[in-house]
């Protein structure tokens, strides 16, 4: 593969990886029985030989979240539905909804750079939790697998090779406890230089009535990690409430169950 062949001012560009030059040719390539390009005249119906239902299978059985992978998975299965998906599109056209809202202003240069800000930041996430999920695994069976040294594997010959993989390497390098990608110095600056493009891309694409699972779920995924605290707290009081699960406090050491209905039927009274 050339990969200089997508170099951006002469440089290798941070998105260089064997799927982008394939999505390159590909939407290069004319239909030679009609007009237009070939990649328009694909059945948008996604095959599946398994392996991501098996990787969310086992996110999940390993408490690992990795809702980009997921997310990428929902949409194969949201694609099979193509008959459905039809009749949708006519039901919500006869009420007034459009495929896409066309009233949505955007400087095509500026949108092309915002994207490929988005997508490596998006790309950050969904390595990382790849990798978490790697040493999930690894932990579980005793591995003790190196992941600096599965990026550069990976980096030799696989689907997923890209320029990006030695960022992954070095990461573990330099720290090979690191947690997440994310707070690697190096890609915590990287993701964090291209926020802004990232919400652009996302606030543009629900304004304009378009999918992106992937690009969104990263950004959720991102907001998520770099919070302290979350409204989770707002989840395992409902739990106590309806279950009696009991819940741990901020302020005091212990496991808490409060009578939640009680209390609160006595406040109404």
């Amino acid at each position: 593969m050339n990969f200089n062949r997508f170099s951006r001012n002469g440089t290798r560009g941070e998105l260089l990886s064997f799927l982008i030059e394939i999505s390159a040719d590909i939407f290069g390539i004319k239909d030679d029985k009609g007009n237009g390009y070939l990649v328009d005249k694909v059945l948008d119906k996604t095959g599946m030989k398994g392996t991501g239902k098996w990787t969310v299978q086992q996110a999940a059985e390993l408490s690992i979240a990795a809702p980009t992978i997921a997310s990428s998975l929902d949409s194969r299965f949201l694609s099979g539905l193509k008959e459905e998906r039809a009749q949708a599109a006519k039901v919500f056209k006869s009420i007034g909804v459009s495929d896409i809202l066309t009233d949505q202003d955007a400087d095509k240069q500026k949108l092309i750079d915002d994207v490929r800000q988005a997508l490596y930041a998006s790309k950050i996430c969904s390595y990382a939790q790849g990798m978490n999920l790697i040493r999930a695994k690894s932990i579980e069976k005793g591995w003790d697998l190196k992941l600096g040294e599965l990026a550069r594997i990976w980096k030799g010959g696989c689907i997923i090779r890209a320029v990006f993989l030695d960022r992954i390497k070095k990461a573990y390098d330099r720290n090979p406890e690191l947690a997440n990608l994310l707070v690697d110095p190096e890609f915590a600056k990287e993701v964090i230089d291209r926020r802004s493009a990232w919400r652009r891309v996302v606030c543009l694409a629900i304004k304009s009535g378009i999918s992106t699972p992937g690009v969104s779920s990263s950004l959720a995924y991102f907001d998520t990690y770099r919070r302290e605290r979350l409204p989770a707290n707002l989840v395992q009081a409902q739990r106590d409430y309806f279950g009696a699960h009991t819940y741990e406090r901020t302020d005091i050491p212990g496991s808490f169950h409060t009578e939640w209905f009680k209390i609160a039927k006595q406040s109404n009274i």
